[in-house]
């Protein structure tokens, strides 16, 4: 079994390395160590994340998907969670999250129901409905900030005080350097700068407007 720990957040601007030793010092009295990390900076409302992918990747059968909160794994919409779910499913990977104290039966059975079979299974019928609350929790938070952002937004407007947020310069130059003048593909791209196609596609069509302005 390896413990393979992703850690996100959601802008460059936060630290996702933040819960690193938090996660090193949860798995330390079952025994265990971690053995990768995979950490970035991208939303959770998204299934375009490379890291999260590459951990899927590596992935095999029991190993474990330990995470700080389910909000750091999922702020996915219904349809995009139960498909995140089914390609951990299929992987036959282990969620662990120290918010959800029934994950816990991942490291250590024989502590966590003292060996008995009954008790193991009635914990992972528990643990999987928690899991499923925690993450449709975290959307509904997402969807309350969004919200909430956007009422932010239109007041300032009104305000004659909102400026925009300003744009990663450097980072959407890499954009236009991998697929321009490198001829990256898109999902190259994707992973090579963090963004999502949306916005690889999005910084394209800006640039290429802002040049047909100029000529």
């Amino acid at each position: 079994m390896f413990i393979r720990a992703y850690l996100r957040a959601s802008t460059e601007e936060q630290n996702a390395n933040r819960a690193r030793a938090s996660l090193d010092a949860f798995v330390e009295p079952y025994g265990q160590r971690i053995a990768s990390y995979y950490v970035e900076n991208q939303s959770g409302a998204t299934l375009q994340r490379p890291e999260l992918n590459r951990l899927l990747s590596d992935s095999q059968p029991n190993d474990v998907l330990l995470v700080e909160q389910i909000d750091r794994l999922t702020r996915l919409s219904n349809n995009d969670w139960s498909e995140l779910k089914s390609q951990i499913q299929a992987k036959k990977l282990r969620i662990v999250s120290l918010d959800v104290p029934t994950s816990y039966l991942a490291l250590d059975r024989g502590r966590v129901s003292n060996g008995d079979q009954v008790i193991e299974a009635i914990l992972e019928a528990i643990n999987n409905m928690l899991i499923d609350l925690m993450a449709a929790m975290a959307r509904k938070d997402y969807e309350s900030r969004q919200h909430r952002q956007r009422q932010g937004i239109e007041a300032a407007k009104k305000a004659g005080k909102y400026q925009g947020r300003p744009a990663d310069k450097d980072r959407h130059q890499l954009v236009r350097y991998f697929r321009e003048e490198k001829g990256l593909s898109l999902a190259e791209t994707v992973m090579a700068t963090g963004y999502s196609k949306s916005q690889v596609c999005r910084i394209q069509a800006e640039y290429r407007k802002q040049e047909q302005v100029e000529e």
